[in-house]
């Protein structure tokens, strides 16, 4: 088999799983509130501190003094 038609194998299967996967999380719901409830906490917690933390590196890049 060439690496070309290896990878758009390995491409397809990957699709095909992540679309099997995402529609079991759909028409399952208490899976669905799994999904929505990690959903909420990632972006309450991981966007702000990412924010936080890419300002305190931009603060510290231009120099300035606090």
């Amino acid at each position: 088999m060439e690496k070309r038609t290896a990878r758009a194998v390995a491409n397809v299967v990957l699709v095909t799983a992540g679309v099997a996967a995402a529609y079991v999380v759909i028409t399952t719901p208490p899976l669905r509130r799994l999904v929505q409830i990690a959903l909420r906490r990632w972006l309450g917690a991981g966007v702000p501190m990412y924010i936080a933390a890419e300002a305190g590196r931009a603060w510290m890049e231009s120099g300035r003094r606090a």
